[in-house]
């Protein structure tokens, strides 16, 4: 049986030991910097409160990192250094460099890391990724994205979130989803352009930008993203318009989480494909998909260890052309 292990009981950690308990993997331990929540949840769950990672590790196959992204990197290299396989939030870390030492340290010692991009596994994202990938659509030229929110922990200035140096912003955070979204439907990105409002404005209490994302493909991808809505507001939008037809999430549409598929050559047709969050919460199908990967049921990740580091560089590119108001390569960002 696979024995896992969980680092941080934030809002994803929680998320992250309900998705387990859905799986046959046994629930070993937990390690958090809040203990009572640590406590209540094996009071729950099963499992064990332990000090550190590393009393954690002797106990378990694989380790599930969702602690704050600043400690994502020395938390890999720990765990790999022990033999255990990896499951780390994203952002996967905030540099190029930090993404490639945990990259190696897993190559070296064998072990898998698994990088949770939960948004691939959302029904309409994925179901749009199954539309792309059968042609239905032909090539794809636009890809639009939007996800917009109030900034996390709003009424804690204290918070992570807060500090640059640790979350590295709303780009690195949140708009990451969509860079990687971009990327799996599209393929790679070659540069990246954007422009965002913290970066013109200092005092702004949020952020919001929009970044254009060349792809090698020549895709064009147009990514809207920010943190400057009043709470409990949250909006998510998916176009991918291609060669011979289109597909539509739109907020607000009669089908919350369908995708419309209007093709070219029946262009005065609309047909409705509505997926319920009924079915099983994107988490718990994550969580089911890694295990499976983990134990070999399933030998091809839907997410890879070089997905998050490439979402990282997208991410880093488009701070860096917010900041300078210029186009950025991807090879550029090597550090």
């Amino acid at each position: 049986m696979l024995r896992v292990g969980i680092i941080g009981m934030g809002f994803m950690g929680i998320t992250h030991i309900q998705a387990w308990a859905q799986t046959p993997a046994s629930l070993v331990g937990i390690v958090s910097a809040d203990r009572a929540q640590a406590e209540k949840a094996v009071a729950q769950y099963g499992g064990t409160v332990y000090d550190s990672l590393a009393d954690l590790l002797p106990h378990v196959d694989v380790i599930d990192i969702c602690t704050p992204t600043y400690l994502h990197r020395e938390m890999v290299l720990q765990a790999a250094a022990a033999g255990k396989h990896i499951v780390c939030e994203k952002p996967l870390a905030l540099s190029v460099q930090d993404t490639q030492v945990m990259l190696d340290a897993c190559q070296k010692a064998g072990v898998m890391l698994l990088v949770a991009h939960v948004v691939r596994f959302f029904p309409e994202y994925a179901l749009a990724k199954a539309i792309v990938d059968r042609g239905e659509i032909g090539r794809v030229g636009v890809v639009r994205l939007t996800r917009a929110s109030f900034k996390p922990a709003s009424k804690n200035p204290q918070s992570w979130f807060h500090d640059l140096s640790k979350s590295g912003g709303m780009m690195m955070d949140l708009m990451i989803h969509d860079f990687d979204y971009a990327r799996w439907i599209a393929g790679d990105v070659e540069t990246v352009f954007a422009r965002n409002i913290a970066s013109r404005f200092a005092d702004v209490p949020g952020d919001h930008a929009f970044a254009i994302l060349r792809h090698t493909s020549g895709a064009l991808s147009h990514v809207e993203g920010g943190w400057a809505y009043p709470a409990p507001m949250f909006r998510t939008a998916l176009e991918v318009a291609g060669s011979e037809g289109l597909i539509e999430h739109p907020t607000g549409s009669s089908v919350p989480l369908g995708i419309h598929l209007r093709q070219t050559q029946t262009s005065d047709a609309e047909i409705a494909v509505p997926s319920s969050p009924l079915a099983e919460n994107p988490y718990v199908t994550q969580i089911r998909h890694f295990y499976d990967v983990l134990t070999g049921a399933n030998t091809t990740p839907r997410v890879t260890a070089e997905d998050g580091a490439e979402a990282v560089r997208i991410a880093l590119a488009a701070i860096e052309s917010a900041r300078t108001g210029r186009p950025v390569a991807i090879q550029e960002m090597q550090s």
